[in-house]
């Protein structure tokens, strides 16, 4: 590999409203979304806004997953970013297409770090344990 991470940037349309304004199901879905991809959740935060919408981000061991929702047009904000190629980003985005009962979803993915170096990039586990 030679980048340090994997950022998917996601636009999702046509959402349930109402799932995407309850705060304590976004943080269900966020932190389920995590296992699915394999990745190890080190913490989360959720916030309810008022009237409406809910932000919220699971630091993973990998990097971040975070949501930012705005239920008055239907509309979500996703990241997940991940460090290594050991996580399976794209099964937790297709989990939460289907939760979040999406309609139509836009995918950006961006690969950071990209390092010009002639060997394999060392994931943080791989160096530690040498």
């Amino acid at each position: 590999m030679n980048y340090l991470g994997n950022h998917l940037l996601v636009e999702l349309y046509n959402c349930n409203s109402n799932t995407i304004n309850d705060v304590l199901k976004i943080e269900e879905l966020l932190l389920e979304a995590v296992k699915i991809s394999g990745a190890n959740a080190l913490n989360s935060t959720f916030h309810k806004f008022s009237p409406h919408g809910v932000s919220g981000v699971v630091v993973i061991s990998e990097s971040h997953f975070s949501i930012h929702t705005w239920p008055e047009y239907g509309y979500c904000a996703l990241d997940i970013f991940t460090c290594g190629n050991e996580i399976k980003s794209h099964f937790a985005l297709e989990y939460l297409k289907k939760e979040l009962e999406a309609g139509t979803i836009s995918v950006t993915e961006v690969k950071r770090g990209i390092l010009n170096f002639p060997i394999k990039l060392l994931h943080k586990p791989e160096v530690c344990e040498k």
